[in-house]
């Protein structure tokens, strides 16, 4: 049975098509998911294993529904709660958390649960109107007067070099938050806090600066000239610095690709096993575990190159449209929609599970003028996230291919069925980025041209679709979708209806335009922390979609024919479309000559 989704009765159910089909669309049911064969072999041929979530260790924000368990992993760290990376899987976002300042006696403001922003626009204003003088002592002598302004009649405060607001983490120095960051015996920094912290501290400074810092300060604060009372402070304060890098391994994983990150952890390492043996092992069991998934990502951006390579190989020359019509074709690979949907939402969880959470906050990290290490920003690890956007770009693409490349009329008209209901069943299962890819590929110039083409197709479906992705008032209809999807999602009874994954583009654009429209720092030299707070809602539910395995069957046949079967690039669809249906106009009949012209001294040169 299809999986119950909130948009049930949008659409009915799409049949397969045969190659008989005569454009009509038959009414048969969905495929039974038991009738459905089981596909263990690997599509992508590699060293990894399909079937082998590098993810399904334990790591942060993997148990995001589970209100009791977020609740009860909010509370202080009293004894060795790194143990086997249970305590720090749960959403940051969950419950609140306390804030407990290391400087002051006086119990800290917990930091409450703010309503989710959908965008930066209402919060540009609030961030950018914030005024103080530059000293810390004026700041804190007008604290409660900005504050009013900005926020109106919340309670505020200051603990050094932090400021609050209704209970939570507003602004703070650079340094006051790194010194935040790290455990004491008697203190430990919130899950939501550490996350947003680590997040978006690589808009400031290195990740490997932060490092050295952090352990610097755990190492200073435990030394007193006693050799027997730094044994004792390190055996008391080893559980939680566990626990500490046991959250950033797990979550920022790909930061350890660094040398020197991996040399920081091995000095902590040792440092650790002077006072706590048994602390000594849990760090040994992470690093395993951090090893073990660098080693998957190593496999996985090989496998990645690997299928980018085959698929570069171009389609049949198109001098005889016949001969390029020998190419196999996706309706005699698949002719079921809803199996299509399937394997799709295969690739894209897939390539989604090896997106590091920090690739976002990266993509614009080279923004920021305040950095002063710009040979890591220029080198900036977003590898995984570009990878996505281009399988993004190549399914608009194959779709296109699809069209374009069969000989006659009715064989493009049921392509442009087949591919109009596969991106119906990818709505109903929650895969907006492959129903956006479709709907892209059916836009594109070469084959919203083939107008006699499109004469022969039933488009109410597809006006129903588009209406749903309409870029018109923000993509309203689409984040209506999405708060369903997402809705849910939270309530699913099974694994079919957790599936949600978003429309990857506009989700950068979010998180890119939430970036620039708020400062970064305040005019009093602090880190606007509540920008920070912002990125990490967004950031943090996508971790939540990211974690989702996959419920239906693979079909390597099918795998195989989406990431590695050759399309045509830009000039060339237009040339195909040239060649099913003749140019109506002169600027349509220059455009042909020219292209036949650099397609064919290109075929030359090569």
């Amino acid at each position: 049975m299809p999986p119950t989704t909130p948009y049930a009765g949008k659409f009915s159910p799409c049949g397969p098509y045969s190659n008989n089909n005569n454009n009509s669309q038959p009414l048969s049911p969905y495929r039974s998911a038991a009738a459905a064969k089981a596909a263990k072999e690997n599509v992508y041929n590699s060293g990894y294993a399909a079937t082998e979530n590098p993810y399904d260790i334990p790591q942060p924000h993997s148990s995001y529904r589970n209100a009791a368990a977020a609740a009860a992993a909010t509370t202080t760290v009293r004894e060795h709660l790194y143990n086997s990376g249970h305590a720090v899987t749960e959403n940051p976002y969950s419950t609140a958390q306390p804030h407990s300042p290391r400087h002051s006696a006086t119990s800290c403001p917990a930091r409450s649960h703010r309503s989710s922003s959908s965008g930066s626009g209402g919060s540009s204003d609030r961030y950018r109107n914030t005024s103080s003088s530059s000293s810390d002592q004026s700041y804190r002598n007008n604290a409660a007067a900005a504050k009013e302004h900005l926020y109106g009649h919340g309670i505020s405060a200051s603990y050094g070099e932090m400021c609050y607001h209704d209970n939570s983490l507003v602004s703070a120095s650079l340094e006051a938050l790194i010194q935040h960051l790290v455990p004491t015996v008697d203190y430990y920094p919130d899950r939501s806090y550490v996350f947003t912290f680590l997040l978006s501290s690589r808009l400031f400074l290195h990740p490997y600066e932060l490092m050295t810092r952090v352990c610097q300060l755990c190492v200073e604060q435990q030394r007193s000239g006693d050799a027997l009372l730094d044994k004792i402070r390190i055996r008391e304060v080893a559980p939680k610095l566990v626990q500490l890098l046991t959250e950033w391994t797990e979550t920022f994983p790909y930061d350890f690709r660094d040398e020197r990150m991996m040399r920081c952890l091995k000095d902590m390492t040792h440092h650790v096993a002077r006072g706590d043996e048994y602390s000594w092992r849990a760090m040994q069991q992470m690093t395993q575990r951090l090893i073990k998934r660098l080693s998957a990502l190593g496999q996985y951006e090989e496998a990645v190159a690997a299928l980018n390579a085959v698929a570069m190989e171009r389609p049949a020359s198109l001098k005889s449209k016949q001969a390029s019509g020998q190419r196999g074709d996706v309706l005699s690979v698949c002719d079921d929609p809803f199996v299509l949907a399937q394997q799709l939402t295969h690739i894209e969880l897939d390539r989604l599970s090896f997106i590091g959470p920090e690739e976002f906050i990266q993509t614009f990290a080279m923004k920021d003028p305040l950095e002063n290490h710009k040979g890591f920003f220029r080198k900036r690890k977003t590898s995984n996230l570009e990878a996505y956007v281009n399988w993004f770009n190549r399914l608009s693409f194959l779709v296109a291919t699809e069209i374009c490349m069969p000989v006659k009329k009715k064989h493009r008209a049921r392509a442009i069925e087949f591919f109009i209901d596969v991106a119906q069943e990818c709505f109903n299962i929650g895969n907006f980025n492959s129903l956006m890819a479709i709907i892209t590929g059916m836009n594109m110039s070469p084959v919203a041209r083939l107008k006699k083409t499109w004469s022969k197709v039933n488009t109410d479906k597809f006006e129903i679709l588009e209406h749903q992705m309409d870029p018109s008032s923000n993509f309203s209809n689409y984040r209506t979708a999405l708060r369903g999807a997402t809705q849910r999602s939270e309530t699913a009874h099974s694994s079919q209806e957790r599936i949600v994954i978003p429309f990857f583009s506009l989700l950068i654009k979010d998180i890119y335009f939430l970036n620039e429209g708020c400062a970064s720092r305040l005019t009093n030299g602090h880190i606007n922390f509540e920008k920070l707070w912002e990125l990490a809602k967004q950031v943090s539910e996508f971790l939540v979609w990211r974690q989702v395995v996959c419920p239906f069957d693979r079909d390597r046949r099918v795998l195989q024919h989406l990431v590695t079967s050759p399309v045509f690039n830009e000039d060339e669809l237009h040339l195909a479309s040239y060649e099913s249906e003749g140019p109506e106009n002169n600027m349509e009949k220059d455009s042909r000559r020219s292209l036949r012209s650099s397609l064919l001294h290109r075929e030359n040169r090569s």
